[in-house]
């Protein structure tokens, strides 16, 4: 299954050499030069193009901004550094429950440890 996705400017090039690794069809806000623009402008971008936006930023959990049944999909990574070995192995243990939960207005904030998936299908 050919998943859209966002990468925010936070993630590294790594991040998106993975998911395109496995398959998936992945746009960077550096590469279209969103970089340092307002979250709002980022997700804007990423909905009108229906991809998954995936970012470290916090703000994206916020449900009163970003309501799950509002968008296409937020993984917010919460590792416990954000070092480049870390963030893959987030972005491996979401692809793997991805198998099994569709990502579409979805919040999920994804931990070493669990993913936490919000709003309803």
């Amino acid at each position: 299954m050919l998943i859209r996705f966002k990468l925010d400017e936070n993630l590294p090039r790594n991040a998106e050499v993975l998911l395109r690794q496995v398959g998936h069809d992945v746009h960077t806000v550096l590469a279209e030069q969103l970089g340092g623009n307002p979250d709002l402008r980022v997700f804007i971008v990423s909905q009108a193009e229906e991809r998954i936006l995936v970012t470290f930023d916090l703000d994206f959990s916020d449900i009163r901004v970003y309501p799950p049944a509002s968008h296409h999909g937020i993984w917010v990574l919460r590792p416990r550094t954000q070092s480049i070995e870390n963030t893959l192995t987030l972005l491996r243990s979401a692809l793997r429950v991805l198998e099994d939960e569709p990502p579409q207005g979805r919040l999920w904030i994804i931990e070493p440890e669990r993913i936490r998936i919000h709003g309803a299908i």
